[in-house]
């Protein structure tokens, strides 16, 4: 982080941290404040290592980087981890979409992943998912920037990917058309009006809205080509936690918080991640997956190095619908045509 970038977090963030002094001693300066919340999200130290470098107690570290993120969420939530609202809005999504990966009328790529806590205290097995370790859930989608448009974070780790994506907001705005998505458009090249939708893993259901790849079984060759198209679109999401998890390393360790103030640490990485990537995008190019203009093969980024955030998994069978069933179809044979093709697909599947 830029000293400038410090300075404006202070200037904007300082007056919701600031405490008053008291006859018994001075309180912490929203620097110190800022400084310890940053380096614990950069680094994932414990409280007893952070006390040494900024001499303030490991209890004091305790309540200090709660409400450092949770007012650095609701200071910038706004500007710059708002979901498009207007259909005009959503189709600049679609545009980068169609420009970089070839896949059109995408308005977000979905995915989860777990966030390792410590078990809360009666928490039983509510927290315990299926990798053997206590956590909450992040479910996210991404533009074609890497940059976040909806976080939900908060579910408990034995819940199953589509059991946490049925209970968002965001499902219930789809299902009822409440989020503005734009009118159905033809395809370039095509002349049948054709949904936006999501696109993502084999975990979510099938729908109009929500275009996932064919099941990998007796896979033909434009079944295979529509998946590689369909997966170019979707790893954006992986690497977009990718790339936060590798700057924010306090996510790849257990946070020793209480869920509801776990959620309040997941929300100002998304929140930073995405104001880094607006800001200083360079920083981040390095990170991410890179492919190769002439060759369209893809270099692995940086980001996938180290460790990983947890993916979640499939545990309940999603059932797809008579429509989202037609539209996948209609797809598969759009990507094959002249009008839908790329050059290099024939030689990726």
């Amino acid at each position: 982080m830029e000293p400038n970038m410090f300075k404006e977090l202070l200037d904007r963030v300082g007056p919701h941290i600031e405490k008053q002094d008291t006859f018994w001693r001075k309180s912490l300066s929203p620097g110190l404040r800022l400084a310890i919340t940053l380096r614990y999200l950069a680094t994932g130290e414990s409280y007893k290592s952070l006390q040494y470098g900024f001499r303030v107690a490991h209890n004091t570290i305790s309540l200090i980087i709660p409400e450092t993120c949770e007012a650095i969420f609701q200071e910038y939530k706004h500007e710059v981890l708002s979901c498009p609202k207007t259909p005009d809005e959503w189709k600049k999504v679609a545009s980068l979409f169609s420009k970089r990966w070839h896949f059109h009328h995408t308005v977000g790529a979905l995915d989860g992943k777990h966030i390792a806590i410590r078990c809360p205290p009666n928490g039983g097995s509510r927290y315990y998912n299926y990798k053997g370790f206590h956590s909450i859930v992040l479910m996210a989608v991404a533009d074609a920037d890497y940059k976040f448009l909806f976080c939900d974070v908060g579910a408990t780790g034995c819940s199953s990917d589509g059991g946490i994506f049925s209970a968002t907001t965001l499902r219930e705005a789809l299902e009822k058309n409440t989020i503005g998505l734009p009118a159905p458009e033809p395809l370039p090249g095509d002349d049948k009006p054709i949904p936006f939708f999501l696109v993502g893993d084999d975990a979510f259901p099938l729908r109009e809205w929500m275009m996932k790849p064919f099941p990998s079984r007796n896979l033909g060759r434009p079944e295979r080509i529509f998946n590689y198209r369909l997966s170019r679109a979707r790893r954006i999401i992986e690497n977009a936690f990718g790339i936060m998890a590798s700057r924010f390393r306090c996510l790849l360790t257990t946070i020793p918080l209480h869920p509801c103030r776990v959620e309040s640490v997941v929300l100002a990485c998304c929140t930073l991640h995405n104001l880094m990537r607006v800001r200083y995008r360079s920083h981040h190019d390095t990170l991410m997956d890179e492919e190769d203009p002439q060759s369209h093969a893809v270099t692995p980024g940086a980001w996938r190095d180290g460790d990983v955030l947890t993916s979640l998994e499939p545990l309940t069978r999603n059932t797809a619908n008579t429509p989202g069933k037609a539209l996948r179809s209609y797809l598969r044979g759009y990507v094959c045509s002249p009008a839908g093709s790329v050059p290099w697909q024939e030689d990726k599947i």
